[in-house]
């Protein structure tokens, strides 16, 4: 680093940089805490404070106001400009394939919310709920997005929490019984295709053909569920049809699901959840209460509407 750069690497700079995460939390035209308690939070001394806080101004990263008794306000920030000091990094978030409109609503909806919190952001792809979260235990990702039916499992399975529910309709439009023609869901000997890789997938499967000891488990990626019917290879499996009705041919029949319980795990399987370490990615702590996740659902209507191009 070179020039007004160089401080940051100081005693002083360090601290500037710490408050630099603390102050991604505060908004235009809040009072912030007084340099004591920021002192004791980094655990240095208030002159070292004083001198990180008047650092960030010089940087343009924070403009500040003393108002007597009521403390120091904070007039504006550059957010871009305090996560770049903080040395937080990029967010990194696991998806699922963006094979669906409605999977690039998504992408395209965290993006802009990302932004707006002013937090560098990207995306990485892996199919399997199961992989996504291994990625995120592992420290790799420092969020999945999944459907809540498996983020609900997850969450009770290991140290990962819920940062967000999107609602019905944000991960799948709609789950559907997928029959081979002249076939039903009580047809004896079904050969049913299930796909373990898919937590989804898989425990809507196992839930509508509960209990039947005739059915026999074919082994199938969700991504050739065409193929899977076209040569036939299974009778019938549950998908969701953002997919599955582009895909299959003429000789597959889409049929409701059955009993209310059925239902309500299909409307959980249908809401996008986002999930994150227990323990706290900094980065995401940073963010966490600026995020605006209404954002996401609104981005991803105007996708699905033909109203925004979409940008991952």
């Amino acid at each position: 680093m070179t020039g007004l750069d160089e401080r940051f690497l100081t005693r002083n700079g360090l601290a500037a940089r710490q408050l630099a995460v603390l102050l991604l939390n505060h908004e235009p035209e809040t009072r912030l805490p007084r340099v004591r308690d920021f002192a004791q939070e980094l655990g240095v001394g208030n002159g070292t404070v004083q001198a990180a806080l008047q650092l960030l101004e010089q940087a343009q990263a924070i403009e500040t106001t003393a108002r007597g008794h009521l403390g120091t306000f904070l007039v504006r920030s550059d957010r871009s400009i305090l996560w770049r000091l903080s040395g937080l990094g990029t967010l990194l978030a696991a998806m699922p394939l963006p094979y669906s409109r409605r999977y690039e609503g998504l992408a395209t909806g965290l993006r802009a919310a990302f932004e707006v919190a002013g937090a560098p952001f990207a995306i990485t792809f892996m199919r399997g709920a199961g992989a996504r979260t291994t990625a995120l235990l592992d420290g790799k990702v420092d969020l999945v997005v999944l459907s809540r039916f498996a983020a609900d499992r997850l969450i009770e399975e290991h140290p990962v929490e819920l940062v967000a529910d999107l609602g019905p309709a944000t991960y799948v439009g709609a789950h559907g019984l997928l029959v081979r023609h002249g076939l039903t869901a009580d047809t004896p000997g079904l050969r049913v295709a299930v796909d373990h890789a898919s937590e989804d997938q898989r425990m809507l499967a196992e839930r509508v053909f509960a209990g039947r000891a005739d059915v026999t488990w074919v082994e199938a990626s969700y991504m050739q569920l065409g193929e899977v019917f076209q040569h036939d290879l299974a009778d019938a499996t549950v998908w969701n049809l953002d997919e599955a009705l582009g895909r299959l041919g003429p000789g597959v029949d889409v049929l409701p699901l059955g009993d209310e319980v059925t239902r309500d795990l299909a409307l959980r399987n249908s809401s996008a959840a986002v999930i994150g370490r227990t323990d706290g990615a900094k980065a995401l702590a940073a963010v966490r209460d600026t995020l605006d996740f209404t954002a996401v659902t609104r981005c991803q209507t105007e996708v699905l509407q033909g109203e925004r191009t979409p940008w991952y």
